[in-house]
């Protein structure tokens, strides 16, 4: 079993936490950092466990799982994350990692590039729900401002269930979505009530500030990091993979197709099985072609 070894970053406004496993300084590719947002590390385990031959860091991001914001805010933008990822890439100390970002993680990835390329030799962006390139970005804005709405006025279950709706829907969202019935929690497993919490990383700002974040073109077209996104082949139509398609084309990056969906990587995680087997090789195969 590979070593762990848990350490904490100070940084502006918060306290970082992150796993290194493994040696650092024993691989000759260098550590692999996977992150995703607003899932901490906890959800990268099994992934991890197919990089042995290698060091992999894990790390929860501000305000997330063991990282705790001191600032009084409950959530980053993807300019704020893009700093703890440089922060945490230089307190490494080993040289430029490759990086695997997932959903808002990959937003954030990418908000890292634009910056500080250097760090990074290659990303693999997987399914960001980057709105900025969609034909109906306007449409999935409003959603995403009335889901932290609802989740502000009525609580978790409700605006989880419209979360979902808008996560697992199929195609562009129309322009009368508005007068669409909102769905049913109970469908979902969901309590209709309030319990009157209000910490959902994912149902907070982190939202609209990800999925309407505006990625600087020119920024990551002069980065010297090679930038591959992925997309879920269970995906097809649905929002994340809409938006990473669009994402790609308007970047010039390469595609590559992995196993499952939007979480095909997990293996139990929450709960939640995805093709981790086979999305970890296709995860090799892109990192070994750099």
């Amino acid at each position: 079993m590979t070593a762990t070894e848990t350490r904490t970053l100070p940084v502006p406004g918060a306290t970082l936490t992150y796993d290194v496993h493994g040696d650092l300084h024993g691989s000759e590719t260098g550590p692999l950092l996977v992150i995703g947002s607003p899932m901490d590390a906890s959800g990268f385990g099994t992934l991890a466990d197919h990089f042995t031959d290698r060091p992999v860091v894990t790390y929860d991001p501000r305000g997330v799982g063991r990282s705790v914001r001191d600032d009084g805010t409950t959530s980053g933008t993807p300019e704020e994350h893009a700093g703890d990822l440089r922060r945490v890439i230089e307190a490494l100390g080993a040289g430029p990692v490759d990086l695997f970002g997932s959903s808002g993680g990959a937003v954030n990835a990418l908000a890292l590039i634009a910056r500080h390329g250097e760090l990074v030799r290659t990303l693999i962006a997987h399914e960001p729900p980057s709105a900025q390139f969609l034909s109906d970005r306007d449409q999935v804005l409003a959603v995403a401002a009335d889901i932290t709405g609802t989740y502000q006025r009525a609580g978790h279950g409700p605006a989880m269930a419209k979360f979902i709706t808008l996560i697992s829907r199929t195609g562009p969202i129309p322009q009368d979505h508005a007068d669409e019935p909102a769905p049913d929690p109970a469908q979902f497993g969901l309590p209709a009530g309030d319990d009157g919490s209000r910490d959902d990383p994912v149902l907070g700002p982190h939202l609209l500030t990800c999925c309407g974040y505006e990625h600087d073109r020119t920024a990551l077209a002069a980065a010297p990091t090679r930038i591959v996104l992925g997309v879920g082949a269970a995906s097809a139509g649905q929002l994340c993979a809409r938006a990473t398609a669009a994402l790609a084309a308007a970047l010039g990056a390469e595609v590559v197709t992995f196993p499952g969906g939007h979480a095909g990587f997990l293996g139990g995680e929450f709960g939640m099985h995805g093709e981790p087997d086979g999305f970890a090789a296709v995860l090799r195969k892109v990192l070994d072609a750099n």
